[in-house]
């Protein structure tokens, strides 16, 4: 069973930076892909950004240029580097794998609260 675990959320002003945090029990090369998604209050959960076991990226359009997904694989961690954080970006923040092993599970964390003043 593959576990996640989330650390880095907070309250922040509105142009600050946070840095999200997400460990996985299980080596990082057993996961095809690694991302991240928030849920606002009243929304559905929707993709922020992600990256494949090759090193591909994607970026939803709302937080392209603020935002940087990475990872190292010494530690079996993936970030979500936020940058010039804005009121909207208020959500919990979720960490997402897919298992490359068929039938590709799909592993979530536990949540971590990211607030935006303004």
């Amino acid at each position: 069973q593959v576990q996640l675990v989330e650390s880095g959320g907070g309250l922040v002003q509105a142009g600050g930076s946070l840095r999200l945090s997400c460990a996985t029990s299980v080596s990082i090369f057993r996961l095809y892909t690694m991302g991240w998604y928030r849920q606002a209050p009243g929304k559905q959960r929707e993709l922020v950004a992600s990256v494949t076991s090759s090193g591909s990226t994607n970026y939803a359009d709302f937080v392209k240029g603020r935002f940087t997904i990475s990872r190292d694989n010494a530690k079996n961690t993936w970030y979500l580097q936020m940058s010039g954080l804005k009121p909207e970006d208020t959500a919990v923040y979720y960490c997402n794998a897919v298992d490359a092993r068929l039938p590709r599970s799909n592993y979530w964390g536990q949540g971590t609260q990211v607030t935006v003043s303004s």
